[in-house]
């Protein structure tokens, strides 16, 4: 009978080595996971110290989840035309403050305020725009046409 005993406790150690190594992978999945979700939803790559202003012509704006985005077109100090990238929050976010996916349309001038890039790139986290009559679209504040 020991011979069956051995085998048996044989075989609970590998289920019992199975579930450890699968809660492991479990685990590890979890914490990559978590920690890429974190790192999306951080402003670890904006200079949030400053913020910047430029002027241009927008060239797409993009309604999407997880973020926004709008492509501005800025002609640099060299006449060359530069497309500068700028991050927004949600549809849903922008949406709750009167924003839609026509609030900005290729071609409208606008100047964009923006916590930059820390690389240096051409691009931010817009946190308004302001229309050439004076309007502001804020990305935080109630209605785009409010003025605050």
């Amino acid at each position: 009978m020991s011979g069956g005993r051995s085998m048996e406790v044989s075989k609970s150690m590998n289920t019992i080595k199975k579930a450890t190594l699968g809660a492991a992978a479990l685990v590890c999945f979890l914490l990559v996971t978590a920690s890429g979700a974190l790192a999306h939803h951080g402003f670890a790559v904006f200079d949030t110290t400053s913020q910047k202003t430029i002027s241009g012509t927008v060239k797409e704006f993009q309604w999407t989840n997880p973020h926004t985005w709008v492509w501005v077109d800025v002609t640099n100090d060299k006449g060359e035309v530069v497309t500068w990238g700028f991050e927004g929050m949600s549809p849903n976010f922008l949406g709750r403050r009167g924003w839609s996916r026509n609030t900005l349309k290729p071609g409208d001038k606008i100047t964009v305020t923006y916590f930059a890039l820390k690389d240096g790139k051409a691009g931010g986290a817009f946190l308004s725009f302001k229309r050439p009559n004076g309007e502001e679209l804020s990305m935080w504040k109630g209605s785009p046409t409010e003025d605050n």
